[in-house]
């Protein structure tokens, strides 16, 4: 496993990283998955032993189970590992039962805390923008938990750019704690954060947790053979994205998997976004440990430079305004980001 530096700090994360979306099984959640008691904890034992150390989960995943199974898998081994969770969705039914208040972020903390039966939370994430709530008081409260030593970075997730970086320059003008992380959408067929979140991440320091690098499972090649089950199946999402575009693009993935044994579509797809500047980590989630295993193994290969132009050309999008102005008549002042290089054969 390949460990990175979230951000401008100094705590490492490994490359792939566990989601526990798929813990608990109550609410808006219990069809994405129930996984608990001892599937819950063969899951993390195989991450465990695959190298991950950094599980990430949610406050409004399963109503807060998700992080009750996930701390119950975990058990002793808490302190073994990162835990990152997020706040901001909606816990009760009151009017600050959500956003990014004080009031909401200190209630829901505490509340995490007693859920992950633990003093102290590894990475706090605001789970959405909250354009209501000044910036100085979400800092400053996100500051003063860390100044306690009930969490020790913080982070955002689905943010704007412009939100992204006006929460940043708060903290710097403020001189608060300043996000390390950013969780981020992010995939062969979600490209858009190549346009402002990573450019804006490598450049400020904010490393990119991924999530959904599988676009809901649809780059794992199931639906195209006539799957009907799953997160995707019937849906909006996968009608928006079941383009002829995205066929393609699950071809390449099948093809270049097939010249490597024991590879998968889904290791590739995998693989190419470990291979982009400012990804710091790519969250993995599965229903079974069948699932878990095969994303697993992404982390034991990489692909080549040609491998990864084929891939980006198989799945580049025409660029928006002023992104193609940008390139068009700026390219000089305004250079792509680079590829990471290749992983070493003893790194991994």
């Amino acid at each position: 496993m390949e460990y990175r530096q979230l951000g401008r700090s100094g705590l490492k994360v490994s490359v792939y990283s566990f989601g526990a979306m798929t813990f608990g099984g109550a609410g808006m959640f219990a069809g994405i998955g129930d996984t608990k008691g001892a599937e819950a904890k063969r899951q993390i034992d195989m991450c465990l032993e695959a190298g991950v150390n950094l599980f990430d989960t949610a406050d409004m995943y399963s109503e807060g189970q998700s992080e009750e199974v996930l701390a119950e898998a975990l058990g002793a081994r808490r302190k073994q590992v990162l835990i990152a969770t997020k706040f901001f969705g909606r816990t009760g039914p009151g009017e600050n039962d959500t956003g990014g208040s004080r009031h909401h972020i200190l209630e829901a903390c505490e509340a995490s805390l007693r859920r992950l039966k633990s003093d102290y939370i590894d990475l706090y994430q605001i789970h959405n923008q909250d354009l209501l709530t000044p910036p100085e008081e979400t800092m400053r409260a996100l500051d003063d938990l860390v100044r306690a030593g009930k969490v020790r970075y913080i982070g955002s997730s689905n943010h704007a750019g412009w939100t992204k970086m006006r929460a940043l320059a708060t903290s710097d003008r403020l001189n608060l704690n300043r996000y390390v992380g950013q969780q981020i959408q992010y995939s062969l067929l979600d490209r858009d954060a190549e346009s402002e979140l990573l450019p804006l991440g490598v450049h400020e320091g904010v490393g990119a947790l991924i999530w959904s690098p599988l676009a809901s499972g649809y780059l794992s090649g199931k639906f195209k053979h006539g799957a009907n089950s799953g997160r995707l199946a019937g849906g909006e999402r996968f009608a928006r994205i079941d383009t002829e575009r995205a066929r393609g693009v699950v071809d390449l993935l099948e093809k270049i998997a097939a010249d490597r044994p024991g590879a998968s579509a889904s290791q590739v797809a995998l693989n190419w976004v470990a291979r982009k500047p400012g990804v710091a980590s790519i969250i993995i989630g599965a229903r079974t440990s069948e699932q878990l295993a095969d994303n697993l193994a992404a982390a034991t290969w990489s692909l080549s430079d040609a491998e990864i132009a084929r891939l980006d050309e198989a799945s580049e999008l025409p660029l928006r305004y002023p992104y193609y102005m940008n390139r068009d008549f700026g390219g000089g002042r305004n250079p792509v980001l680079p590829l990471l290089p290749p992983v070493a054969e003893g790194d991994s």
